[in-house]
């Protein structure tokens, strides 16, 4: 009776342990708030989305107010066409409003930032974002910087060396 009692109390222990791993993993991943907010859909085109994915935050002053609900090529235009879900209690961005592929922590997670304008008029359901930033892909500058480095060794004569008339300067003119 005494092993009985011990194996339901282990088996009762796997359940909840299972059931609070669940839980968590729906808090984390940010679904359970995905489900609770009603939404409105709004719509984005850039060249390059650069690991943007379905389910990746949206923000405005870095604060949370949608997620990426669709990413779609335009057949018409050749480029990606974005659907954002922004929640219902965010019906303020005006029309003029700039969405930018920004880039979150060491890990390169992707989102969307949206800098809102000056405009009186606002977005409504299904309408579009005009002004839109691409996402910045670290392997186009890195090849940007090698050849244009490859291209100041051929023009000073393959030394590598080059002699400046210009002093150095510690600060950056603006």
């Amino acid at each position: 009776m005494r092993a009985r009692s011990l194996e339901l109390a282990v088996g009762a222990f796997l359940v909840v342990g299972i059931t609070a791993l669940f839980f968590l993993a729906i808090k984390v991943s940010g679904l359970s708030s995905e489900l609770s907010q009603p939404s409105y859909k709004i719509y984005a085109h850039f060249q390059n989305i650069g690991g943007l994915t379905v389910r990746s935050k949206v923000t405005m002053s870095g604060v949370t107010i949608g997620r990426v609900a669709d990413i779609e090529l335009d057949k018409k235009r050749l480029n990606a066409k974005v659907t954002m879900e922004i929640y219902n209690d965010v019906n303020e961005i005006s029309t003029d409003a700039v969405a930018s592929i920004l880039t979150a922590g060491l890990l390169g997670e992707k989102y969307i930032g949206i800098v809102p304008g000056a405009d009186d008029t606002f977005i409504k359901n299904g309408d579009e974002i005009e002004q839109t930033q691409s996402s910045l892909v670290l392997e186009d500058l890195i090849g940007k910087f090698l050849f244009n480095k490859a291209t100041e060794d051929k023009g000073s004569g393959g030394s590598g060396a080059t002699t400046s008339t210009t002093p150095a300067t510690t600060q950056d003119e603006f």
